[in-house]
C-alpha cells in the first residue's frame, strides 16, 4: 500500500498538481493526506460543507465534484493539526484507553474475588494499591514481599480468607 501511495504522490508531483481534495471518511484520509501534506497542498474537506450533485451517488461523480470545489476554491479546507499535536493527541488518547482498561481489570478482579466470597473491598479502598497487595501478602511494585507478610509470604488477608472459607 505504502508503494502505491509514494507512486500516486509522484505522479501528482510530475503532473504539477497544486491541490489536492479529499473527503474526510472515516479513518481512511490519513495515510493519503499524511503522505501529501509536506509536498502537495492537501485539503481535507468536510462531507457536510459540500453539497451532493443531484442525481445517482457514485464515488466517481463525488471526487469530480470534489476535484470541482477544490480546483474553484468553492469549499474550505478542514483543520488538521500539525504532526507534533497529532502525536500528543494520540499519546494522550492511548493513554486514557490504558487507564479504562486498568479500571476495567480492577472491576473484574474485585467481582471475581467477591464471586468467591471475598469481600477485600470492604477492608482496602484500592484493589490494586499498596495495602490491598500487603493484605493478600503479594509483592509489591519492586517485586518484594510487604513487612506484613508472614515467612510463607501470606498476609493477613489470606488469614482471614481461610477463616471465613473453613
Amino acid at each position: 500500500m505504502t508503494r502505491d501511495l509514494l507512486a500516486m504522490r509522484d505522479w501528482l508531483l510530475a503532473e504539477g498538481i497544486a491541490v489536492v481534495g479529499m473527503e474526510a471518511t472515516g479513518s481512511y484520509w490519513k495515510p493519503v493526506f499524511y503522505l501529501l501534506e509536506n509536498d502537495i497542498g492537501a485539503w481535507l474537506l468536510n462531507a457536510r460543507h459540500m453539497k451532493n450533485v443531484p442525481g445517482r451517488k457514485t464515488d466517481v461523480a463525488d471526487s469530480e465534484w470534489i476535484c470541482k470545489m477544490a480546483e474553484h476554491g468553492l469549499a474550505r479546507p478542514s483543520f488538521v493539526p500539525p504532526p507534533e499535536i497529532r502525536q500528543l493527541r494520540d499519546l494522550s488518547r492511548y493513554r486514557t484507553e490504558v487507564i479504562r482498561e486498568r479500571t476495567r481489570e480492577a472491576q473484574r478482579l474485585e467481582k471475581l474475588l467477591e464471586d468467591a466470597g471475598i469481600k477485600l473491598s470492604s477492608v482496602v479502598s484500592d484493589l490494586l494499591g499498596k495495602s490491598a497487595r500487603a493484605h493478600a501478602g503479594g509483592p509489591d511494585r519492586r517485586g518484594t514481599r510487604p513487612a506484613g507478610a508472614g515467612r510463607d509470604g501470606k498476609g493477613p488477608a489470606w488469614t482471614l480468607m481461610v477463616n471465613l472459607c473453613g
